[in-house]
């Protein structure tokens, strides 16, 4: 009995020794979508642009169960090249904390894809754009998210997340009158690792 017993704990005590927290650190191609009004309200859409970047990122997961967790998105302010028509007219910084909500397939298997859904807060500063244009000072949007961890032990994970983020800002003139709105609204594919404590 004491034998039968053993064999039907020693998972269940493996599967609670093992932490709720992961972090992961990541290299993040952003890719935005860059959609924009017309200056002023005529000629073409679209004339006004940022870059793309590569960007170190760090995040945080709670997993409340095997299957459910909570993700916080990281990183320090980013320096943006802003262009209207292809010309560089100044730059900004953002800073894009994301908050998802993950579901993880298949959390015991070495491949452990995932799918999360949330909201992302961007704080936008150091706004220095030709003609003294201004941007808003933030963006609340949605943000998606699919991933996969793969496992190299019991406490090592590589990591491939890609997400899709809303963020955008009115340009506005020194007096505050609005001349456009920029849909940034970038794709984030980041390749990393991760620890499971």
């Amino acid at each position: 009995m004491a034998a039968l017993a053993s064999s039907f704990a020693a998972p269940v005590f493996a599967q609670e020794a093992q932490s709720p927290w992961l972090v992961r650190v990541r290299a993040v191609n952003l890719s935005p979508e860059n959609k924009s009004d017309p200056v002023g309200g005529q000629g073409a859409s679209d004339l006004i642009t940022i870059n793309n970047k590569v960007i170190p990122e760090f995040d945080i997961s709670y997993f409340f169960t095997p299957n459910i967790a909570a993700e916080l998105v990281l990183t320090y302010p980013q320096k943006q090249d802003v262009r209207l028509s292809g010309t560089k007219i100044g730059t900004f910084k953002h800073l894009p904390p994301t908050l998802t909500l993950q579901y993880h397939f298949m959390p015991e298997a070495a491949f452990s894809p995932y799918v999360g859904a949330g909201i992302n807060y961007t704080r936008i500063s150091s706004v220095n754009i030709d003609g003294g244009l201004r941007l808003d000072s933030s963006s609340v949007g949605g943000a998606l998210q699919v991933g996969a961890d793969y496992k190299i032990d019991k406490n090592w994970v590589l990591n491939f997340d890609v997400k899709k983020v809303q963020i955008s800002s009115d340009v506005k003139t020194a007096s505050g009158t609005k001349i456009s709105n920029v849909k940034i609204d970038p794709w984030l594919i980041g390749v990393g690792v991760g620890y499971r404590f």
